[in-house]
């Protein structure tokens, strides 16, 4: 399978989603429209516990400030579009992807670490959510919802450049492009194990 070369350029991820993803996708829109529901929300109360968790940093809480209340509003657009079509909010589901991410990070060792790991985490997880958007903005069948996720594909693209911009604000520029690059070929092998499902944003 070919990466294609704005993925490669402007997300740097190594592989591209499975094309099946959003022929199955479209098919389970209600499960779909739920996973990305709680993944917003995740997003922001994500930003949140940063937030508390490094409030000594200045131009980091004054940067994912906005963040948390555009990510909340993502969950409110996508719980609105579950109730214009009469679909209802399913329950939460594990996030294997996440999960996996999360275990990647860096647990003991030097502060700055496991703060960059945090950092470098969201980066991902938005670029490759910023991805999957642009698949479904590209690849469904519906007019109407292809517009719908490239809205939100433009806005998660900017949400990853962001972390990784706080990221070389605070910790040194050569550690962050070393640490994204091991980060990035993790993620690559990570999507290969993962089953292609189409009631999962990741």
């Amino acid at each position: 399978m070919e990466l294609s070369q704005d993925t490669k350029n402007i997300l740097g991820l190594q592989l591209p989603t499975d094309p099946r993803w959003v022929n199955l996708a479209g098919k389970s829109l209600e499960d779909i429209l739920t996973d990305h529901a709680y993944c917003e929300q995740k997003a922001a109360t994500s930003c949140i516990t940063i937030i508390q968790r490094y409030s000594d940093k200045i131009k980091l809480v004054k940067e994912l400030a906005p963040i948390v209340t555009e990510e909340w509003g993502h969950f409110r657009l996508v719980l609105a579009e579950l109730e214009k079509r009469n679909l209802k909010l399913g329950k939460q589901r594990k996030d294997e992807y996440v999960n996996a991410l999360i275990g990647f990070q860096q647990k003991g060792g030097d502060i700055e670490g496991r703060f960059l790991d945090q950092l470098l985490t969201m980066a991902l997880i938005e670029a490759r959510s910023c991805e999957r958007f642009k698949r479904l903005s590209e690849g469904l069948d519906d007019d109407y919802m292809r517009n719908f996720y490239r809205r939100f594909m433009e806005s998660e693209a900017g949400h990853y450049t962001l972390f990784l911009e706080l990221a070389e604000e605070y910790v040194p520029k050569q550690r962050v492009r070393d640490r994204w690059k091991e980060w990035l070929e993790y993620e690559s092998g990570l999507i290969k194990t993962l089953t292609v499902r189409g009631d999962r944003i990741h």
